[in-house]
């Protein structure tokens, strides 16, 4: 049975769902689309986060180079270090 992506419109017979912490579930023809409509963005350079990305009081971002610049106090004492904390 063909179900339509929810991004991009596709009928597609090998489409998925995906249901999130809060109970939405949506339908996606490519981890393309599931990107573009899940993903957040950098709260500095609008990038898409795939990976784990850094997080600073509530605010998201793709690195710790953004993080820095993104103009809260904590932001700047993340460093380009793997495990590494504000402190």
């Amino acid at each position: 049975m063909n179900q339509t992506c929810d991004v991009c419109g596709n009928d597609y017979w090998m489409a998925f769902e995906v249901r999130t912490v809060t109970g939405d579930v949506y339908t996606f023809d490519s981890f393309e689309c599931a990107v573009q409509k899940l993903a957040p963005r950098c709260e500095h350079c609008e990038c898409r986060i795939l990976g784990h990305g850094v997080e600073v009081e509530g605010r998201f971002f793709c690195c710790a180079h953004c993080a820095r610049q993104g103009a809260t106090p904590l932001g700047t004492q993340i460093r380009d270090t793997v495990g590494a904390l504000p402190g």
